[in-house]
């Protein structure tokens, strides 16, 4: 696991096989991990073969709304004027729930930060390790006398999306001066293309901080900081971490499931999770590949699940998986 998404991951899964059927995917590459075992595993099983490019979920969007993919993948929902420009008809159908880690490589373990000291740090404001703030939080630590390089996405991404959107909750400066959403005018720092690019780019420079879907922090044993919850807690990102927030947020994710689950209110929720979603035409135009598609989606809500846990990634709890199904079937081919 760690060698196969140490860095720098595929572009396709099974390019170039024979396959009775084929489907093709695009788009965030925060789930990339968890989607390639999952391709790999239905292929096996099922003989279908599933093609997934990890372009960002900006380009996932793009991809699927001008019909060049069979289905698209985002951890930002589809906006209303970008359904629009779909065709309308998107079902968004929620895989698993992940966090975004906060990752760092300044020769100290056990960080610990709030909102606002985070938001400080990416807005450029805070630009030591040692600064009075950082330290205000982290008296048991040697912090250095050493320059912080802010890393963040080059590309149009979910994980972004999830990330200034915490962000812009927590501090009132990040909100009005740098705003939300699946790319933003940085004030600071340098670019990587997906969270394979992040991730390179952290473990590579000392004195570096980005952020990460937790599967990719995991397997390049980059440590991650331990932020401070609503409830007062400093949590670290963990599959029970996401799955509390997801708890937290269950009861008001609306009926087409773009809802957030953001800075829950739980003791023992991490702050910054979020679901991954499939994008997926509710009339097909091909019967065959509708059928295919049904039959795959109906799989990642049932066996897919048990893949989850061991690439970190919170499975879907039963109660949100049968409402699930039930959109699922309401697709026509």
């Amino acid at each position: 696991m760690k060698k196969l998404f140490a860095l720098a991951l595929g572009v396709t899964l099974f390019a170039g096989s024979a396959f009775a059927l084929t489907l093709n995917g695009a788009g965030a590459t925060f789930p990339y991990p968890l989607y390639s075992k999952w391709f790999s595993v239905y292929q096996q099983q099922k003989g279908i073969q599933v093609n997934y490019a990890p372009i960002g979920s900006g380009g996932g969007i793009r991809q699927f709304s001008a019909g060049v993919v069979d289905f698209g993948g985002t951890d930002a929902p589809m906006s209303d004027v970008e359904l629009a420009q779909a065709g309308g008809n998107v079902l968004h159908i929620p895989a698993v729930a992940g966090s975004v880690a906060v990752v760092y490589n300044a020769g100290i373990t056990g960080l610990k930060l709030d909102g606002d000291t985070l938001a400080k740090i990416f807005m450029g404001e805070i630009k030591k390790w040692d600064d009075p703030m950082i330290a205000k939080l982290n008296p048991d630590l040697n912090l250095p006398n050493k320059d912080i390089l802010v890393v963040h996405r080059s590309d149009s991404s979910g994980t972004t999306d999830i990330f200034t959107n915490y962000l812009a909750k927590v501090s009132t400066s990040w909100s009005a001066k740098v705003g939300a959403g699946k790319s933003v005018n940085w004030p600071a720092g340098v670019g990587g293309k997906g969270n394979p690019g992040v991730t390179g780019v952290v473990k590579n420079s000392s004195g570096s901080i980005g952020y990460v879907e937790l599967a990719y922090a995991e397997t390049n044993d980059l440590p991650t900081v331990a932020l401070k919850n609503r409830a007062g807690k400093y949590i670290t990102p963990s599959i029970k971490a996401t799955t509390a927030a997801m708890d937290g947020g269950l009861a008001k994710i609306p009926a087409d499931y773009r809802g957030e689950i953001l800075n829950q209110r739980g003791a023992d929720s991490y702050p910054i999770c979020g679901f991954t979603w499939l994008l997926v035409h509710q009339n097909q135009k091909d019967p065959a590949k509708g059928e295919a598609l049904v039959n795959l989606l109906k799989w990642a809500m049932d066996d897919g699940q048990s893949y989850a846990a061991a690439l970190y990634y919170a499975p879907l709890p039963e109660s949100l998986r049968s409402k699930i199904l039930l959109t699922i079937n309401s697709i026509k081919y």
